[in-house]
């Protein structure tokens, strides 16, 4: 088939139509709904709706997560040499994970009893969560991972990927302010606190599992499309490096190393506010625990909007400009809170709101670099490995993300922050309320800034990748006049 496809000219491949883009953006609707209230809620129930100590709260949302990154190259590498004439690479994954996704992501908010013992109890509850985390981050995976990697598949425009990523992170914040909009009306209706998580992790398991279904049938026509361009694309299975090769490949490529430094920066960033947002209002500035929902929304609420005004001005300026002008205004807002005082609550808005300019960079730009990298590996190898390239990446990602989620929890436990059952909450000694403001504003500012140094030295600039596009045109002509 792939012979055949090489041979027979094509028709020049049209820009994407907005229903395409729309389809795209939406498969990133569940995984935000879930990321996001996993970010901002699980950590918080399990201390104060399960029971849970801290630091082993914390050391259950390390295993989760490092579990994800290990799965995130398997299953990359997998639908690198997945070949369907029908579905193409990537969505039979997308298929076939859509369900059990959202069914473990609902079981995380069920509080199940083992024993009238609390030690057996806890652990049980411990191995309970653990085992779901599992699971629910294995089918994460099969359902984003190959949609991420879809990304090159629809467009090789430089321009027009940082478009489709609009859609993508318009869908993906949008996703997260909808999830904290059910998660305030929720908890407003509901006086129970299990009760309140319960409802919002079925629903939630609900609106994240249909999008998936609409993006596989909304944007494979348009895949199918781009491979007759590139048979690369479709075909039998290839014969492929060994898998060693393949890594030694990948991270000698210096511009990818660039990328996953400057994501696992920005994320680390992000992740840690989150996880650590609920204490910082409720415990230090003293406010209502339905308040730090609000300031989620402000975040998240300003980033959606920037996207599309990130996107014209990367258009004019480049993504690099872009990074340097969002991360300089996130800085500013990090090291805000860690200065605020519990009278000065009005403050918090416009820092979140400055917060949320750079939180949209973080979407974006990113995820806009990556495709490009992979076109120069095929430059460089002649291979496409676009699974193994979003696998390694978002698995050092995950594995950052993991061991600063499990060091939050350590440290809170440390610092002798008090758990809760529901109530009130209890007054927490000096040393907790000073790990939450190192949790809230310099350990964020720290890695925004390596982020900012990663992003001065990236190489693959408009002018460099409209060169590496080029020669790749040039290679394909000459194999097609050898054919």
């Amino acid at each position: 088939m792939s012979d055949s496809l090489s041979k027979t000219p094509q028709p020049a491949l049209k820009p994407m139509n907005f229903s395409t883009k729309l389809a795209y953006g939406a498969g990133d609707l569940g995984p935000a709904i879930t990321a996001n209230i996993l970010a901002f809620f699980l950590l918080f129930f399990f201390t104060s709706v399960a029971g849970m100590n801290a630091a082993v709260a914390g050391s259950i949302l390390m295993v989760g997560k490092i579990w994800d990154a290990i799965n995130d190259p398997i299953v990359g590498v997998m639908s690198d040499r997945t070949r369907s004439h029908r579905w193409g690479r990537r969505y039979p994954w997308m298929l076939l994970g859509a369900i059990p996704f959202g069914l473990t992501f609902f079981l995380q908010w069920i509080v199940p009893k083992f024993s009238d013992d609390p030690a057996v109890n806890q652990t049980g509850l411990l191995w309970y969560y653990i085992i779901i985390a599992i699971l629910f981050n294995t089918f994460y995976t099969m359902v984003n991972l190959p949609y991420t990697a879809l990304t090159p598949e629809l467009t090789q425009d430089y321009n027009e990927r940082t478009s489709l990523n609009s859609f993508r992170f318009t869908f993906s914040i949008g996703g997260s302010i909808l999830s904290l909009i059910l998660a305030q009306v929720i908890f407003a209706v509901v006086p129970q606190p299990s009760e309140r998580y319960l409802i919002l992790g079925a629903v939630c398991a609900i609106l994240s599992t249909v999008p998936l279904y609409w993006c596989v049938f909304g944007t494979r026509d348009r895949s199918h499309e781009v491979a007759l361009h590139n048979p690369q694309f479709v075909g039998d299975v290839e014969e492929s490096l060994p898998y060693l090769e393949q890594l030694k490949i990948v991270f000698t490529n210096r511009p990818f190393l660039f990328v996953i430094g400057i994501y696992l920066c920005s994320w680390l960033g992000v992740q840690v506010t989150s996880a650590i947002l609920p204490y910082f209002v409720v415990d230090w500035m003293r406010q209502d625990a339905s308040v730090f929902t609000y300031v989620a929304l402000a975040v998240q609420g300003t980033a959606l909007p920037m996207l599309f005004v990130w996107s014209r001005v990367s258009a004019r300026y480049g993504k690099k400009a872009v990074y340097f002008m969002g991360m300089v205004l996130w800085i500013i807002a990090q090291a805000g809170l860690f200065f605020l005082q519990p009278s000065q609550s009005l403050l918090m808005w416009p820092l979140a709101i400055m917060a949320g300019f750079g939180v949209s960079t973080a979407y974006l730009i990113p995820w806009s670099m990556i495709p490009d990298v992979i076109e120069l590996d095929e430059l460089n190898t002649g291979q496409r490995r676009e699974g193994i390239f979003y696998g390694f990446m978002v698995l050092l990602q995950k594995v950052g993300l993991a061991i600063g989620l499990f060091l939050v929890g350590q440290a809170l436990d440390a610092a002798g922050y008090i758990e809760s059952t529901g109530g009130a909450p209890p007054v927490q000694p000096e040393s907790a309320l000073f790990a939450i403001r190192l949790a809230i504003g310099p350990i964020p500012t720290l890695a925004l800034i390596c982020g900012l140094a990663l992003a001065y030295f990236y190489p693959i600039t408009r002018e460099v990748h409209a060169e590496i596009l080029l020669k790749l045109q040039e290679r394909k002509q000459q194999q097609a006049e050898n054919s």
